[in-house]
């Protein structure tokens, strides 16, 4: 059974965050007035969208995935989404560890809401992952048994911004891999995951994660980032399993909005390559689903 480790959910409050600093949109309609910018559908409640998604994850043949809270302060919209259907989702929050009250919403979240995974984009808050405060989330979740923290790295850009004509005032900088290094080691049993194979970063991605076993790459989106680099998304994923195995990758798709859904032609183009590469039967299925079941094991 296929797990998916990189879906994002886009709720109500998500698209009324995102619009709030446009004044061409009406503020008591925002979620709708964004949406239909954007030609998306405008979602209903947290569990009406946890419904929606559940369906596309069955019509893909996809047992269970992380649902990404995808903007700070949204962790109450997938927790809702995950007590509706824990059998199916595990939950995901964005966390901008310089936002008054970060630490305790964390800990809240972790702790009483049920969710699983912390996710920084150090780039897009542009903060230092080595440095206070980012590393009290760390120590927040390291003393949680069962929490993650997912920690974006590398290339960043969000392609609903641009449509909307939002600035992304996002600093790269901040987001070497390697500035994880200090971090990782300090908290060697904690799960920390790199998406999109390190967004560019791979070869720092790498020199992390075979110095930090804790260390886990999810595989989600098309990775377009590899023309950076010079390689085809096959040679990347080679020198992922060359360094850290299958035990250690987690399939994604980055699905986010409707009515696009479910990505699964990331699936299928991700699924022809462990063939080409020759990957055998049992790797692929730890890449594919059995690495988030045991990261995520059902309660």
């Amino acid at each position: 059974m296929v797990n998916d480790a990189h879906c994002h959910f886009f709720s109500r409050r998500f698209f009324q965050v995102l619009g709030s600093g446009l004044a061409r949109l009406s503020q008591e309609r925002l979620a709708e007035e964004v949406t239909a910018e954007l030609q998306w559908e405008t979602p209903g409640t947290p569990v009406e969208l946890a419904r929606r998604w559940m369906e596309e994850l069955d019509r893909h043949q996809v047992g269970r995935c992380a649902l990404i809270a995808s903007v700070p302060g949204d962790e109450d919209s997938v927790a809702e989404a995950v007590q509706a259907y824990p059998d199916r989702f595990v939950g995901f929050f964005m966390v901008d560890p310089k936002a008054p009250g970060a630490a305790q919403r964390t800990q809240e979240a972790l702790e009483s809401k049920g969710l699983k995974g912390v996710c920084l984009f150090p780039a897009m808050h542009r903060f230092k992952v080595d440095q206070e405060p980012a590393r009290t989330i760390f120590e927040i979740a390291a003393a949680i048994e069962g929490a993650a923290v997912f920690v974006h790295c590398g290339v960043l850009t969000v392609g609903v911004r641009k449509k909307l004509g939002l600035k992304s005032p996002f600093d790269v900088r901040c987001g070497n891999p390697l500035d994880l290094h200090p971090v990782a080691a300090d908290h060697p049993h904690l799960p920390i995951i790199i998406p999109h194979l390190g967004a560019g970063f791979l070869r720092e991605a790498l020199m992390l994660a075979d110095l930090c076993p804790n260390v886990r790459f999810d595989t989600s989106s098309s990775n377009s980032w590899v023309r950076y680099c010079g390689l085809s998304l096959g040679e990347a994923f080679r020198r992922a399993l060359s360094v850290v195995g299958a035990g250690r990758l987690l399939f994604g798709s980055d699905s986010s909005f409707f009515p696009r859904g479910y990505q699964g032609k990331v699936l299928d183009d991700q699924r022809a390559v462990l063939e080409e590469l020759k990957v055998g039967e049992e790797e692929q299925e730890k890449i594919l689903g059995g690495n988030f079941s045991e990261l995520f094991p059902r309660a």
